[in-house]
């Protein structure tokens, strides 16, 4: 790193506002570009292709009411969030997180 002396403060630390700002920007773009990606409306083709499951397990899955669904007129609609936190919902706990959910319920029972 360069030795720096005491009147180059000012230029550095107007360089690293920039920076910051420049940063900022930046995260907040992507913050917004993420979220306008995430909240998409997606047709039963669409879902079909998040999922890889096919439209007629789909519909399936819609007519016993276990996927997420609006329905507007005669058509389905998704939204991807939706969809992602299904799927994640379905997860299942590793032998260690169950042991570990055990433990934490006998600590507080003692």
């Amino acid at each position: 790193m360069k030795p720096y002396k005491f009147e180059d403060l000012p230029d550095i630390l107007g360089t690293l506002s920039l920076r910051i700002e420049n940063i900022e920007r930046i995260l907040k773009n992507s913050a917004q570009a993420e979220k306008e990606i995430d909240d998409d409306l997606l047709t039963i083709q669409d879902a079909s292709k998040l999922l890889k499951l096919s439209v007629a397990t789909i519909y399936s899955k819609v007519c016993r009411n276990e996927l997420p669904v609006s329905k507007k007129g005669k058509r389905l609609y998704f939204q991807k969030t939706e969809l992602l936190d299904w799927i994640k919902s379905g997860r299942i706990k590793t032998i260690a997180e169950i042991q570990k959910e055990v433990n934490n319920r006998l600590d507080k029972r003692y």
